[in-house]
């Protein structure tokens, strides 16, 4: 792919999309992580850093300070307006207030807080006739690798198209700091949570996979390409079959044959 054409197609989709909103700007909200700052970098390119806020959500307990750091440098670089808000208290609210709460539950609290701050750039959009800029890739959005209504809750998905891998190519090219295009993936929901532990692969590797996967190569051709177990490839497909509804609209119990007697 060349990336320089791919960046300007991004840049313009972000454009036109706000244009045909009708909203004077974006929202984004910036983790100090490479997908983030590579959206909050095509952004302000394509509406000019002076209609783009970011917003910083960290949780005091356990947001890493390199985290805080690295997403101010971005926000600073840029130029563009920032808010920083510690989501703590909000968490501990909806902990406190729920009865059959469960502290060791890493998904449910883990989702939460990615819910708590989908809400949070929400209001910010509602506030100042903004639109909610997603900072999903490709890779992230088919194994359906976010959490639903959380931070896969947004207007629209700029790197969307962009496998992960090419997440990192585009964001030299744009400038983003070599720190943190090279440190590893997190999405922070818990203390010592990388993306590629969790999901048991290297995004080098399950890109690969992804692409001979959707040219639809059999298991056999995977193995000979790419030298994955069959083991791994059979966990890679059941992620994106168990997290296919997160790409749907909710269904709907469809009526219309009573409705015609």
């Amino acid at each position: 792919m060349d990336m320089e054409i791919a960046k300007e197609i991004i840049v313009d989709f972000i454009r036109k999309k706000t244009e045909e909103a009708g909203v004077s700007g974006a929202v984004v909200g910036i983790s100090g992580g490479i997908d983030s700052a590579l959206t909050a970098y095509l952004t302000s390119e394509a509406l000019g850093n002076k209609n783009v806020i970011g917003l910083l959500l960290p949780e005091s307990s356990l947001t890493l300070a390199e985290d805080m750091l690295d997403a101010t440098e971005v926000v600073t670089k840029l130029g563009i307006e920032y808010k920083t808000i510690d989501i703590s208290e909000v968490l501990k609210s909806f902990i406190d207030a729920i009865p059959d709460s469960d502290k060791s539950s890493q998904l449910a609290n883990g989702n939460l807080k990615a819910r708590i701050r989908m809400s949070i750039l929400y209001y910010y959009a509602n506030l100042l006739n903004r639109m909610v800029i997603g900072t999903g890739n490709k890779t992230e959005i088919i194994l359906g690798y976010y959490t639903k209504y959380g931070d896969g809750g947004v207007d629209v998905e700029p790197i969307g198209d962009l496998y992960k891998t090419e997440v990192q190519e585009l964001s030299r090219i744009v400038g983003v700091p070599e720190k943190i295009i090279t440190k590893a993936p997190s999405a922070g929901l818990w203390a010592g949570q990388t993306d590629e532990e969790e999901l048991g692969i290297s995004y080098a590797v399950v890109d690969k996979l992804l692409q001979f996967l959707l040219e639809e190569k059999n298991t056999e051709s995977i193995n000979n390409n790419l030298g994955i177990s069959n083991e791994k490839i059979s966990s890679v497909i059941h992620r994106i079959n168990a997290n296919i509804h997160k790409h749907q609209v909710p269904p709907v119990a469809q009526l219309d044959e009573i409705r015609k007697s």
